[in-house]
């Protein structure tokens, strides 16, 4: 199975609290947003900052969402793959979002540490790190 179905179906799991929580995640793990996004003319989101996570037995992945106006509405923005081996790494994820112009300003990010741990035929999603904050979009 593609690495993307995967990630968006583990991730709508995290969304509907259906997957287990960052609480038995290792106080050593972290993750941050950067303050500023950026918004470039074609409507591309790119969001960044940095993670440490140590390893584990599945693919792990950073994944981010976007809110502006209603934080009810909550937008994915790309996901990438992490390298967990204790040591602090960037990452930055890229994503235009169809059904809304978001516009440069104010906004809400969610960022996950997310790992797809393989329990017998379907892997299940295990948070090493979950992160919210404001953030600014600036205008490329």
């Amino acid at each position: 199975m593609p690495v993307r179905p995967v990630l968006l179906a583990a991730l709508t799991a995290a969304l509907l609290g259906t997957a287990a929580g960052p609480a038995g995640a290792d106080p050593s793990e972290t993750l941050t947003v950067d303050p500023v996004g950026r918004i470039a003319p074609d409507g591309t989101i790119t969001l960044s900052g940095t993670y440490r996570c140590t390893p584990g037995t599945g693919p792990v992945f950073v994944g981010s969402s976007l809110s502006q106006a209603d934080p009810r509405v909550k937008h994915g923005i790309g996901g990438s793959g992490a390298r967990c081996d204790g040591a602090e790494h960037r990452w930055q994820n890229s994503g235009t979002v169809s059904s809304e112009a978001l516009t440069a300003g104010p906004a809400h990010v969610q960022a996950t540490l997310l790992e797809l741990r393989p329990t017998g035929i379907v892997p299940l999603p295990a948070f090493h790190a979950v992160t919210e904050q404001d953030i600014t979009l600036a205008q490329d």
